[in-house]
């Protein structure tokens, strides 16, 4: 069996890559891990201060205007529009290869 990233948390057809959707996609309860920051690098920088950076576990909490999630035992609330620049791979679930 291979671990294939599977869009459980999010609309596949939303999202710009096959791997990878936007936070700001995910349902509620979504469990993901960050793999991209596609903003300037200033903005990118702070977001890795509070703790959103590249390859960091966050649990969606709730997503309407504002997107909170939590990260490393905090919740962080942060935009919609902010959250659509940060990509994210759903977790990986145990498939037969085709």
């Amino acid at each position: 069996m291979n671990k294939v990233p599977v869009h459980t948390a999010c609309d596949e057809t939303a999202c710009p890559q096959p791997e990878l959707c936007p936070l700001s996609h995910l349902r509620d309860g979504s469990s993901v891990r960050i793999k991209q920051l596609a903003c300037d690098d200033n903005l990118a920088k702070r977001l890795r201060e509070m703790g959103l950076g590249e390859e960091q576990k966050v649990t969606v909490r709730s997503g309407q205007d504002t997107v909170i999630c939590q990260v490393c035992n905090m919740r962080v609330g942060i935009s919609t529009r902010l959250a659509d620049k940060i990509l994210v791979e759903p977790e990986t679930v145990s498939r037969k290869a085709a």
